[in-house]
């Protein structure tokens, strides 16, 4: 008897401890996702929580401003003082341009007059008058160009389009007097231009040139509604030889080349004035005699 009682004592045992265990799981599992969430929940709490007071930046720790070094300064310094300097002188060219400008115009248009019936003498008269002004402002011009020796090609862009002006009413004036070219020399001694570093442009001088081109063609109509006849023979002859010569150079210039191509135009104009009056039979009798021999 004993021993089933024994079994029976052990199997009861059992029987409270499996009752005892199936009592306290649900407070178990109901701990078991606070367990999980501690373990997930501080670190966030750590992060979103504020600064503790020690934590915070004080008004005075920010660190003082930085500043500039006394060698940039003194190197923008003399940046500022050389700019503002460069735009006085640049002011100053600009005023003696403006006027070369203004004389220049008044030039051209009493060569105009070239088209009408006016005496040739009387249209260079009123020409050559505005030269000596013009003369008179380059010379102003190279007074103002001493105060900065070694930078002629600077500023040479606020004076070239006046002076290629310049040359081509110079050219064509020098034309109507002596039937010739103008050599760069001479446009140089009219303009009262040293050969030193102030001088004319060799660029400038040959777009003056094709500029003086353009006003053959129209001059040839004029003259030949006028009754001169051997005016086209003398202009052919000329833009002929220019044209052949500016063929010698290999010209890098964008704006020059154009210029240039533009002068085989005027001559093609000019050739035709000439093949229409030689066709009329309008040559005079000793130019028929000169080509025929």
């Amino acid at each position: 008897m004993r021993p089933a009682a024994a079994a029976a004592t052990a199997t009861a045992a059992a029987l409270r401890r499996r009752a005892a265990s199936s009592s306290l799981s649900p407070p178990l599992a109901a701990l078991l996702p606070y367990r999980r969430a501690s373990l997930i929940l501080p670190p966030l709490r750590r992060i979103c929580s504020p600064a503790p007071p020690h934590a915070s930046a004080a008004p005075d720790s920010h660190p003082p401003p930085r500043l500039p070094s006394p060698i940039m300064d003194a190197q923008f310094e003399l940046f500022r003082a050389q700019l503002d300097e460069s735009s006085t002188l640049r002011d100053r060219i600009r005023a003696v341009v403006a006027e070369i400008e203004s004389a220049s115009r008044v030039a051209t248009a009493a060569l105009l007059l070239v088209h009408q019936p006016v005496p040739l003498a009387d249209v260079l008269v009123k020409a050559k008058a505005q030269v000596e002004v013009i003369k008179g402002l380059y010379a102003q011009l190279a007074e103002v160009l001493k105060e900065c020796p070694g930078q002629y090609y600077r500023y040479h862009g606020d004076w070239r389009a006046e002076t290629q002006m310049v040359v081509s009413m110079l050219a064509f004036m020098h034309w109507l007097e002596t039937g010739g070219l103008l050599m760069h020399a001479e446009a140089q001694e009219k303009l009262g231009l040293p050969s030193g570093e102030f001088g004319l442009d060799v660029e400038d001088y040959l777009t003056g040139l094709c500029f003086m081109s353009n006003e053959f063609p129209r001059f040839v109509v004029n003259r030949v509604t006028a009754g001169d006849y051997d005016c086209p023979k003398r202009v052919l002859g000329f833009l002929a030889d220019l044209h052949a010569s500016f063929r010698m150079l290999n010209l890098r210039n964008d704006f020059l080349c154009k210029k240039f191509d533009g002068m085989k135009y005027d001559l093609r104009r000019v050739e035709e004035v000439y093949y229409d009056v030689k066709i009329r039979g309008l040559v005079p009798a000793e130019l028929k005699q000169e080509t025929q021999s």
